[in-house]
């Protein structure tokens, strides 16, 4: 039950009557229109911003067109109260009932509750982590990879078709390295000194593996051979190890993909999808031969004034034309980055969302300048910039980690503080903003601990309803039984104030899906949390508001409707971000 959802319908219905009335003008676009809380509790139950958004529109004072819904909203029986604020706002009391109502619903049907068909099954593609296979993942790709797979369980929770997808970059210049780094392992798994490894290469020691595979299965009838011969063989061999390896780096975190996508299979051969893609731009006068200026900050004499092949990326809101081809012929990056998007949109993907690094921020305009062109304006791709993440532990930077040669890998993080710290951390702050993520801080068992004062919440529910089968051991305290409760009884403001706090998840979610911003789970189920606490250690000074009362059984089934669906909301708010809701804390 949303009773957001519900209002902005009331409301809608309320502008329809007066236009029919003929105070109002006919056909405004109400898509602005929200109901919310207000930001001052104490201002009421809901407010929206109907009048502030379609004054304008319909030529009106806004508090003048503010008095005609409220005239209207004053009829409602679930409203006891309704006021203008300011310039022309409305603020909406409701009856005690309507809340009751919210938390009844949300007893019933705990799992379910939150759960929006704001998506209506509509397909999307969420493209996260899609690190390079050169290497483990390191603290940054982990970033990226909760805030995707949060962001993908958000969007599920929100009725959306999602589909996961990792784009595996094997088809440039760096995978080359990567199998020469690899040679080079072979060479010293088969007895050979090879030193220092050389400036360029991956230094790692995550590649003996690797080279230890060369020597098992070829023995030594790669050294004969010419690079050009053994390049193949070493990079797929390679790939195929890394990749291996990135999967199991994720699976520690749970995060499972449904598409792996390569690179590479856009160019081969017969089916090569850039050589079409560029065709198929050629035909639509989407590109053109013509010579670009150098980039700002680079030397005339540095620059190679030639004529290229270039999309023509100003007429779709980039900032500068972009070439296609370099000039030994071959695509650049970008030319297999369209294909590879138009392969999403061709697959049914209209909504497509990207996850990238915010070294990736210059590219983000070009890409969707590209996906509006080939799509014929009719796929949208939302770029979501991850910035970094400051390892510390005490206060003090992280020393780099010996098995990756200069970087702190994902799996060293898990490892040290579990998969929820590091989950839910991640994810508590907003994508943009760099992260200090502090080892030490995120495992202490505090209020200063985030995902601790969370998980601490849904336990301490649990071990609520294990005090109640204790002191009433023959009652049934079943959610059919509980949602009978008479909820009345539940007039204290901690009280009334975490109900409203319940009430608000739907909103939440459907907003946050809205916005493809995960983080505001995480800080919602911290503020839940947090009201639950506030009213645990009332209870403590005022015996009459304690959850289980032995003198008392209609105020503890009362009470335990609300911890109930408190226990609920908290369960389905840390499964969407992926993270376990405990019944004890250890």
């Amino acid at each position: 039950m949303n009773i957001f959802a519900l209002f902005e319908k009331r409301v809608a219905d309320a502008l329809g009557r007066l236009a029919n009335e003929g105070k109002i003008p006919s056909g405004l676009d109400v898509s602005r229109v929200v109901v919310e809380p207000p930001r001052d509790p104490s201002h009421g139950d809901l407010a929206t911003n109907a009048a502030m958004v379609l004054a304008k529109e319909a030529r009106m004072n806004p508090r003048a067109l503010a008095e005609l819904l409220v005239a209207d909203l004053q009829d409602d029986p679930r409203v006891t109260k309704v006021e203008i604020a300011g310039p022309g706002f409305i603020n909406i009391r409701l009856a005690p009932q309507v809340m009751h109502e919210v938390l009844r619903a949300a007893v019933v049907d705990a799992e379910g509750f939150g759960r929006s068909g704001q998506g209506a099954g509509q397909p999307v593609n969420v493209e996260y982590v899609s690190a390079n296979p050169t290497g483990p993942m390191h603290v940054g790709h982990c970033r990226g990879a909760v805030f995707g797979d949060a962001l993908a369980g958000l969007l599920d929770f929100a009725g959306y078709k999602v589909t996961r997808e990792y784009y595996i970059n094997d088809a440039g210049a760096q995978v080359d390295v990567l199998a020469r780094s690899a040679y080079l392992r072979y060479k010293e798994a088969l007895g050979q000194d090879i030193g220092g490894i050389p400036e360029g290469l991956y230094p790692g020691d995550y590649l003996k593996p690797v080279g230890e595979k060369l020597a098992q299965e070829h023995g030594e009838s790669l050294l004969d051979k010419p690079e050009a011969d053994w390049l193949p063989l070493v990079r797929e061999t390679a790939i195929n190890a890394m990749m291996d390896m990135i999967r199991a780096d994720l699976a520690v975190l749970n995060i499972h993909h449904d598409v792996f996508f390569s690179e590479r299979s856009l160019q081969l051969g017969a089916e090569d999808q850039v050589k079409k893609l560029i065709e198929d731009m050629r035909a639509r006068d989407l590109v053109y031969m013509g010579r670009l200026p150098p980039p700002k900050g680079q030397k005339d004499e540095d620059w190679e004034d030639r004529e290229q092949l270039l999309f023509r990326a100003t007429a779709f809101g980039d900032e500068v034309d972009r070439p296609l081809l370099k000039s030994d012929g071959s695509y650049t990056y970008f030319a297999s980055d369209i294909a590879y998007h138009r392969s999403k949109f061709e697959r049914g993907f209209a909504s497509m969302i990207d996850v990238w690094g915010a070294d990736h921020g210059g590219y983000v305009k070009r890409m969707q300048a590209a996906t509006k062109a080939v799509t014929d304006s009719k796929g949208d791709l939302d770029v979501k910039l991850c910035q970094l993440v400051k390892l510390l532990r005490g206060g003090e930077p992280v020393k780099m980690s010996k098995r990756s040669g200069d970087f702190v890998t994902l799996r060293d993080v898990v490892d040290e503080v579990g998969r929820d710290a590091t989950r839910f951390m991640m994810i508590f702050r907003k994508n943009d903003a760099t992260l200090d993520f502090d080892l030490a801080k995120v495992v202490e068992q505090s209020k200063d601990n985030p995902v601790f004062y969370v998980q601490y919440a849904h336990a301490r529910s649990a071990s609520i309803f294990r005090q109640a089968a204790d002191a009433f051991p023959s009652e049934d305290f079943s959610a059919a039984q509980l949602a009978k409760a008479d909820l009345s009884i539940l007039t204290d403001e901690a009280e009334t104030e975490l109900i409203h706090r319940i009430a608000q998840f739907p909103r939440m979610v459907e907003a946050a899906a809205e916005a493809h911003e995960p983080h505001r789970v995480a800080f919602y189920l911290y503020d839940l949390a947090s009201t639950f606490h506030s009213l645990w250690n009332k209870g403590k000074d005022l015996p009459q508001l304690r959850f289980v009362n032995l003198t008392d059984k209609d105020s503890t089934k009362a009470r335990l409707a609300l911890v109930h669906a408190l226990k609920g909301v908290l369960a389905s708010g840390l499964a969407i971000l992926g993270v376990t809701a405990p019944d004890e804390m250890r």
